[in-house]
């Protein structure tokens, strides 16, 4: 009984995982777009996207401007799924995907 519970929360950890990496990827054909790549590179891979929204700035502790972070749109793709891709600074620092 004890190897069966261990078994389970093993899987129940191992699906977790898998779907906390899934959300930090996207396809583009034969290729895959992840956290950190460069604006050069997702628009190589994927094309351009339907549509970029500018949505604000980090800012630093002077209370400056620094990195400009824009929404990139990608989608629908495979299943009907829209991809929105967080850009901050040139490079991806978020991804996630909805249905319509």
């Amino acid at each position: 009984m004890r190897i069966a519970t261990i078994v389970l929360v093993v899987g129940i950890l191992i699906s977790w995982s898998v779907e906390i990496s899934a959300a930090d990827i996207m396809r583009c054909g034969n290729d895959f777009v992840k956290i950190n790549d460069s604006a050069f590179v997702v628009v190589k891979k994927c094309g351009e996207p339907v549509s970029k929204i500018h949505m604000g700035y980090t800012i630093n502790r002077k209370n400056q401007r620094e990195l400009v972070i824009e929404e990139w749109i990608y989608g629908p793709r495979g299943g009907g799924y829209y991809y929105f891709i967080i850009m901050t600074g040139g490079h991806v620092s978020e991804i996630r995907s909805e249905r319509p």
